[in-house]
């Protein structure tokens, strides 16, 4: 696809031209739309942001490794290749971190409800998101 003049004049107004393609900020700034970073298809962590090419699967070349593998494990088998497989403790874990955040937000809906001051309410929102970032972590 060709670039017309105006193209590349608001990629210049909206962002630099160092070589990499800025049409995707232009998008973003003239829309108003934030778009979530890529996460690696394995561990889940934040991948880079893409330069030219196809984008990246995986954060490393061992992410890549135990997706093949896993995939090649369970072929021929009747578990599905997208089956999250885990111990009965890692679920049990799971389960234990989920309920502690349903109670974290019922603690919020209570402290709101009874009409608790704002640093108490801040507190229990503090705490809701870091017990939510320790849950995402499970990979």
């Amino acid at each position: 696809m060709k670039r017309s003049h105006e193209d590349s004049a608001a990629v210049t107004r909206y962002g630099t031209r160092s070589g990499t393609d800025n049409r995707a900020n232009h998008f973003d700034v003239v829309h108003g739309r934030r778009r979530k970073p890529a996460t690696c298809q394995w561990c889940g962590k934040e991948l880079p942001a893409p330069g030219r090419g196809r984008p990246r699967k995986f954060c490393s070349a061992s992410c890549k490794q135990r997706a093949y593998e896993q995939r090649n494990n369970v072929q021929g088998t009747p578990i599905p290749a997208d089956a999250v497989i885990m111990t009965r403790a890692r679920a049990n874990g799971l389960r234990d971190g989920l309920f502690e955040l349903r109670c974290s937000a019922e603690d919020i809906a209570t402290a709101v409800r009874e009409g608790a001051g704002n640093e108490e309410v801040v507190d229990l929102c503090e705490e809701l998101v870091a017990l939510a970032r320790r849950l995402e972590e499970l990979k």
